[in-house]
């Protein structure tokens, strides 16, 4: 490929240490995409003669079909799945195929891989966590007047429902799907046409190629197309953050796993156990999703490194690009796939809950009935504070003392003031826009299928 200037082969530790093959032959349907675009264009404007480009395009098309049975081919000696694909071209088409790479570099060749590649995996994630949605509106809409304990610095505060509780990832999940799809948008641009840095000196018609390839449109400057790997840290911060919201999710359920909670109960089918003890169901795939959190955030930053003192135009740093990103995109769409089932299968103790909801977790409500009455919430605030310490070690909660002794405290409680020391009151009270009475989740949970709706009818529009 780039021998002529060269007096001998390159060292095999060069070429063992340089290599991309291994990891970017993945590129090999995209490589062989934007070939075939390409052709086509060289033919089409008289750049290359006609009956080469018939030849290369039909060889191209043929050689897909024999890497997808044979994938194996891709597993030479090349130095990358570029190389590695123009080499089987000429070996079966003959002299045609050296035509192909004229008007284009690899600089720009890989850059539109790379952008064709996230692009479909963008799809991909979009899909995967529009299915973890509808898992949680399933579930959320099951247990929308569940009660549960709601916390804040992982103690006792509130009490909430388990559906207002599993919809607040439904919203986390949108806005990883708005950051997708914004990623995708960036992504959508056609680099091919650039070079290796200063532009094609043939009379290429990207416009056309952009079409075909479904580019919204081509690059603006040459230079920084084929140095721009912005897209790749938009995928990647897109998938550190959703992969963030999963790890919250796992955290979740292995806090609700654990005996002092009970809050839920794992198929054994998604657990595992102990090599040791015989008791254990651990539950492995909640907390694997912990640990690739930290994993694909990785991967960003090393990116982010690799970027951050390069001159224009391409350097070889940016071989560094893929293995990460590859990486990255694998670990998100399993853990969303893993998430999904969870969510699907596990089963929810509302006895637990229940049971886990104390008297002291109705201090806010006294607070608010006292505020009603007249006093100033600070002051609310203390007396309700005054209370729950008198009550410290006695072994009583908020919701066993009689009016008579909250009125011992303030003598703004009435009768009325029992009625604040009832959990399902409390939920039901909270009925506003983004609040957890069961009313407002249901509400919550018709708008976000609403919203789905609207999300895959612009998708199919988009398509289309």
């Amino acid at each position: 490929m780039w021998g002529g200037r060269f007096s001998e082969g390159p060292d095999e530790l060069l070429r063992r240490y340089t290599t991309s093959l291994p990891y970017d032959r993945r590129l090999w349907p995209h490589d062989l995409q934007q070939s075939v675009a390409h052709a086509r264009m060289l033919g089409r404007q008289g750049i290359i003669p006609a009956q080469d480009a018939q030849r290369i395009v039909q060889g191209l098309e043929a050689l897909a079909a024999e890497v997808r049975e044979r994938p194996e081919l891709l597993q030479g000696p090349d130095e990358d799945v570029h190389s590695a694909l123009e080499r089987l071209l000429v070996e079966r088409i003959g002299p045609s195929g050296l035509r192909l790479h004229t008007a284009r570099s690899r600089n720009d060749q890989v850059a539109t891989d790379l952008r064709l590649y996230a692009r479909a995996q963008l799809d991909r994630l979009d899909e995967a966590a529009g299915r973890l949605q509808e898992a949680l509106l399933a579930r959320a809409e099951e247990e929308a007047g569940t009660v549960m304990p709601g916390l804040t610095h992982l103690q006792p505060a509130q009490p909430v429902t388990l559906g207002h509780h599993l919809m607040a990832y439904v919203e986390m999940l949108f806005r990883d799907r708005d950051r997708l799809r914004e990623a995708r948008r960036r992504a959508n641009v056609l680099p091919l046409g650039s070079g290796a840095l200063a532009g094609a000196a043939f009379p290429v018609d990207r416009e056309t190629v952009a079409r075909e390839l479904g580019f919204d449109q081509v690059s603006a400057n040459s230079l920084d197309a084929v140095s721009d790997r912005d897209f790749a840290c938009d995928l990647l911060y897109a998938c550190s953050l959703l992969m963030v919201h999963l790890s919250r999710l796992g955290e979740e359920l292995v806090l609700w796993n654990h005996p002092a909670f009970g809050f839920v109960e794992l198929p054994d089918r998604l657990a595992t156990g102990s090599s040791m003890m015989p008791q254990k169901k651990n539950p492995d795939a909640a907390e694997l999703m912990r640990g690739r959190a930290g994993r694909v955030a990785g991967h960003l930053v090393a990116l982010l490194m690799v970027l951050k003192g390069l001159p224009l135009a391409y350097n070889r740093d940016l071989q560094e690009d893929k293995e990460g990103l590859f990486d990255a995109v694998d670990q998100t769409l399993l853990s969303l796939q893993m998430a999904t089932e969870l969510i699907r299968s596990v089963r929810f103790r509302r006895d637990r809950m229940r049971a886990a909801c104390t008297g002291d977790l109705l201090a806010t409500e006294l607070a608010d009935y006292l505020t009603r009455r007249g006093m100033p919430f600070r002051e609310a605030h203390a007396v309700v504070g005054r209370i729950v310490a008198d009550l410290q070690g006695t072994g009583r909660t908020l919701d066993r003392l009689t009016v008579d002794e909250l009125r011992r405290y303030s003598p703004l409680f009435a009768a009325d003031a029992a009625q604040c020391l009832d959990v399902e009151a409390a939920l039901r009270a909270r009925r506003v826009v983004g609040g957890t009475a069961p009313d407002s989740v249901r509400e919550a949970i018709a708008a976000a299928r609403a919203r789905l709706r609207r999300m895959a009818s612009r998708q199919a529009q988009a398509a289309s």
